[in-house]
């Protein structure tokens, strides 16, 4: 009886966990569907997203136990300064209109950097629950799930919200990464 409150009550945190994490994925898929995207585009960013959000917690159950708290902190904050470089790219890009490139999220590179800076957190998650011994492959799937799960819904609103704020679009993604960004360093 007691053993069963117990795997209910870790199931409730990782699922907890897995939402808040996955709130960046959110965030950040309003941020690339204000600029418009297609829906197979949203299924490959999502599939990256969801990836990453399983081998990031893995890597940092593996290393929960050797490094410790100092890397959690290092790790929240590069995903920030992330966050805030792309949000401020963005928006430059939106007032310069053609003169300047954004980073391109249909790019291996750019979907690459973008599942890394929504993922980033999800390592210095997993080093805490490293040194705690959670059930690793229940964690990284619930993780996984949540990571694509948001990413989708995110992608799809900020997709459909595009066609009313046209050429605003860019430039509202852009705050919206660039105020995540801010939250994340602070």
């Amino acid at each position: 009886m007691i053993e069963a409150s117990l795997q209910a009550g870790q199931l409730l945190t990782l699922l907890i966990m897995a939402a808040a994490l996955g709130m960046d994925a959110f965030s950040l898929g309003i941020g690339i569907g204000l600029k418009g995207i297609r829906l197979l585009e949203v299924l490959k960013l999502s599939a990256l997203i969801a990836l990453f959000h399983i081998l990031m917690p893995l890597m940092g159950m593996f290393t929960g136990q050797y490094v410790g708290t100092l890397l959690g902190s290092v790790a929240t904050t590069a995903a920030g300064g992330l966050l805030l470089l792309l949000g401020a790219h963005m928006i430059y890009s939106s007032m310069r209109g053609e003169a300047v490139r954004s980073i391109n999220h249909r790019t291996l590179w750019g979907m690459l950097l973008f599942a890394l800076s929504v993922s980033i957190d999800s390592f210095s998650v997993g080093i805490s629950l490293g040194m705690f011994a959670a059930d690793i492959v229940l964690t990284v799937l619930v993780f996984g799930f949540f990571g694509g799960l948001m990413s989708i819904l995110g992608l799809l609103l900020g997709r459909r919200v595009s066609t009313s704020l046209g050429e605003y679009g860019e430039a509202c993604g852009g705050v919206i990464l660039f105020t995540f960004g801010i939250l994340f360093i602070l």
